[in-house]
């Protein structure tokens, strides 16, 4: 059993304090953070006297910093390629010995790790050096890597009760859910940062489309400087209700970030059915979506390659696929884990079987390859520019097009991704030495064509005058409507494999970029806020948190009557339902009863 939160913060009085204007609500909120921090000796110890051995047939990769599975003790890590894979290993002395597969393909892993590039770090802190990662968030003056993505949880409440969570309200005993002024104060935290400060957003929750207000949320965070501003959702708010997807777009809304498993309601139980209206109501809105499946093994692993296929079916609309191998949280016996586990490598095979090897292992790029792009506008315009400096086994991308007749074509058939970067950061390299910019600027344009083979590129692209008109925009106007206006052209395909206890390398964390605004004001890291929800997410929510009792006082409205009963029989039945998935899989032919199983498994009632 954990230690409980910070029982001082308890003393807190949400309903009094919630309509204090930001500033006051951040004078409170930063006088109380201190406490809030993980206590040595309390929540956690540190076990940093020998390093774990490598055995017969391992080969030494690097050593890090990793914690105890149940405990949370920071240990001493290896990390060691055996038969082609890459291995974590680590001995906690109450616990004992835990190893997991960190990457499935050690060719891929030294290929991306050559990509590695660290950031400036944060120039302003949010708290003082006062302990070891990860019990120091955040953000400390350790961490590498800027803000790229800003998460806000709008609400813990959620209208599902999908069997494997315990975030939303009723299980977590309070409701969470920031007053207005409350999360302005959290948007200028984050807008404070330098060398750069956050520009991007998520809202997420919870079911962030539970708040009446989240128009107003969305509208706020544009006032606020959030030049892109994405909600987090299932997306079966906005099937029933086709007039909420033009109120997020006017708002400012850029992209709905939704969840989506699979392409059959057995791997994809959780909105399988209220995506076909989700897409329709979105299409009339002109808000475009990303569809984001949690992949794992012997699960819905076999679909990935379907799942791209409907994105490339809906690519009016869907603007990327972003997968996320399971993190895998909780105490898992090994041998469970070893069933779901599924790493990017794993992934990528899959993918490149799937497609018949349209799309292969290498069309894909570990997320800091992009950075000879940042650092070159940074050399011409001698400010400081975003870049995407999280660590090498982070996260994967690439961009694919696709003709007429179904092929699917990814952006490295055409262009020599590789040798573009390391023209850039040339470049780059020579301005920083004293070459005029002027010079590098046209170096740049004038071998910019031999970097581009158009007998490979799409129709689309058959001129490379067109599609070297991209590449030049984003580079000379370097300005984010450049950007959107080449990946509206494509469809994205992303990779994020989150960490959890078994896999956690605190050298990962301190170079990660998708991050979480507290309601104290840190920002934190995903892997941190996520993997130990005990010391971060859960205590500092608990604390500026109404009991179930104040929230249903406060908004007339009770907990228990907001569960989600799906109408399937009205669902399947629709014209949408039918053509959204076409020719990706026979979901017709499927019995109302197996329907019917499927969501019940899942936690999620059906009106018979």
């Amino acid at each position: 059993m954990r230690p409980p939160a910070v029982e001082e913060a308890r003393a807190i009085k949400y309903p009094e304090v919630r309509d204090l204007p930001p500033e006051e609500i951040g004078r409170l909120a930063r006088s109380i953070a201190p406490r809030l921090m993980p206590k040595p000796g309390v929540d956690y110890k540190l076990y940093l006297g020998s390093r774990p051995e490598l055995r017969e047939g391992e080969r030494l990769l690097s050593y890090t910093l990793s914690v105890c599975p149940q405990c949370y003790s920071l240990l001493v890590a290896v990390i060691f390629e055996r038969d082609g894979k890459v291995y974590e290993r680590k001995v906690c002395p109450e616990h004992g010995e835990f190893e997991e597969l960190y990457f499935g393909d050690y060719a891929t892993y030294e290929r991306f790790r050559k990509w590695q590039r660290d950031g400036k770090g944060v120039w302003t802190p949010n708290v003082k050096l006062e302990a070891l990662c990860p019990y120091n968030c955040g953000l400390c003056p350790r961490h590498k890597s800027h803000t790229a993505l800003l998460n806000l949880v709008a609400t813990n409440r959620c209208s599902l009760r999908c069997w494997y969570c315990f975030f939303y309200a009723a299980k977590a005993g309070y409701v969470y859910e920031p007053s207005l002024n409350h999360i302005r104060f959290m948007l200028r935290e984050a807008r404070r940062m330098l060398p750069y400060p956050a520009v991007a957003v998520q809202i997420t929750g919870g079911e962030p489309l539970m708040r009446d207000d989240i128009v107003d949320i969305v509208r706020i965070a544009k006032e606020e400087g959030y030049k892109h501003v994405q909600v987090n959702t299932e997306g079966i708010r906005l099937a029933l209700d086709p007039e909420l997807a033009v109120k997020l777009r006017e708002a400012g809304t850029n992209v709905i970030y939704m969840s989506f498993d699979g392409v059959t309601p057995f791997t994809n139980p959780k909105n399988h059915w209220e995506v076909p209206y989700t897409l329709e109501n979105l299409r009339r809105a002109r808000l475009g979506v990303v569809l984001v499946p949690t992949v794992i093994r012997g699960y819905n692993l076999h679909e990935v390659g379907a799942i791209i296929r409907f994105g490339v079916k809906h690519a009016d609309i869907v603007r990327g696929v972003n997968m996320q191998p399971v993190s895998i949280v909780g105490r898992v016996p090994r041998k469970e884990r070893e069933k779901m586990r599924v790493t990017i490598p794993d992934v990528l095979l899959e993918i490149e079987k799937q497609t018949d090897g349209q799309i292969r292992r290498e069309d894909w790029y570990p997320v800091p390859s992009v950075v000879p792009i940042s650092r070159f506008i940074e050399a011409i315009t001698g400010r400081p520019q975003f870049e995407l400096t999280t660590h090498f086994a982070c996260g994967a991308a690439t961009y694919i097009f696709w003709d007429d007749d179904g092929e699917l074509i990814p952006i490295t058939r055409f262009v020599d991704v590789e040798g573009l970067m390391q023209l850039l950061e040339r470049e780059a390299e020579e301005i920083r030495k004293g070459k005029s910019k002027y010079m590098a600027m046209l170096s740049v344009l004038l071998k910019l064509s031999r970097y581009v083979d158009v007998s490979k590129a799409p129709k689309k692209f058959k001129s490379k005058r067109k599609f070297l008109k991209y590449i030049y925009k984003i580079l000379v106007r370097h300005d984010y409507s450049s950007l959107g206006e080449f990946h509206y052209q494509a469809l994205f395909l992303g990779m994020m494999h989150f960490q959890d206890p078994y896999n956690y390398d605190v050298s990962r964390v301190q170079r990660c970029e998708i991050h979480y605004v507290m309601p104290d004001g840190r920002i934190v890291p995903f892997c941190t806020f996520n993997v130990f929800p005990e010391l971060y997410r859960d205590r500092a929510q608990r604390a500026f948190s109404y009991t179930i009792e104040e929230w249903e006082q406060l908004t007339g409205k009770k907990l228990s009557e907001e569960v989600y009963v799906r109408n399937i029989k009205k669902l399947i039945r629709g014209e949408p339902y039918r053509r959204a998935y076409e020719g990706i899989a026979d979901v017709l032919s499927i019995p109302y009863e197996e329907h019917v199983k499927a969501s019940k498994r899942f936690g999620i009632p059906v009106a018979e």
